[in-house]
């Protein structure tokens, strides 16, 4: 399990960045044969510019009428096996995955003149790796997700301060626990795409595919 960690050194100019990795691109020796371990490289180089949320991924999901929903979460960890957020599971994402875990996830680096697309399929972690990150969060962050019925229409903002406040007398003493209704998904990869933008949207795109978790990952080169 990979929490996010702060790189060891940082590399304050995404201006700077940005220039030099379009001026250098992507070659096909450049990749990694594991994308994971790619995508670790450009993970530590975006956190390296101190990027804002460099971990805002957008997530887009289908409901059972093949509306596809879009919105931006946070990636909280990642390993071996794929990308994980958490949620509500009563949100309106769960309940889509439910019907359809089939997901698309989008890192877009803009600023750096980069971006990593995902297609794959969500499933729902161990409770036990769930509350090992849930007892990382701030004590507001976990009363938050025991106050919010995510996705439900509210009357009125005072509501949810009302119950944010019947949870922190609820668990004013001892730890709060891990909501039964709460925990994450791991989008477990199909293929990863890798975009360095270049002059005269003359991009390099290289996408890593494989048809079942135990076959090889194949790459490719994509025209822009």
């Amino acid at each position: 399990m990979n929490y996010l960690a702060t790189p060891e050194q940082t590399n304050p100019d995404p201006a700077r960045f940005r220039t030099q990795a379009m001026e250098r691109g992507l070659e096909r020796e450049d990749l990694d044969a594991d994308p994971i371990v790619q995508f670790q490289r450009w993970y530590q180089e975006t956190l390296a510019t101190q990027l804002p949320e460099p971990n805002a991924m957008s997530l887009a999901t289908v409901d059972s009428a093949g509306q596809p929903s879009l919105r931006t979460v946070l990636l909280k960890l990642y390993d071996t096996q794929g990308f994980i957020f958490f949620t509500n599971y009563h949100s309106a994402k769960s309940q889509q995955i439910g019907v359809n875990n089939r997901v698309a996830l989008l890192f877009p680096w803009v600023a750096l003149a980069r971006q990593v697309s995902i297609l794959g399929t969500a499933e729902r972690i161990p409770t036990s790796e769930s509350l090992r990150y849930f007892m990382t969060r701030g004590r507001g962050s976990r009363i938050g997700a025991w106050a919010s019925p995510q996705s439900q229409v509210i009357r009125s903002r005072s509501l949810l301060e009302q119950k944010v406040a019947e949870i922190k007398h609820r668990y004013s003493e001892g730890e709060i626990p891990l909501p039964d209704f709460w925990g994450g998904y791991r989008v477990i990869p199909t293929s990863i795409e890798f975009w360095q933008g270049r002059d005269s949207r003359l991009h390099d795109r290289f996408r890593y595919r494989r048809e079942a978790p135990e076959t090889p990952w194949k790459i490719e080169r994509l025209a822009p």
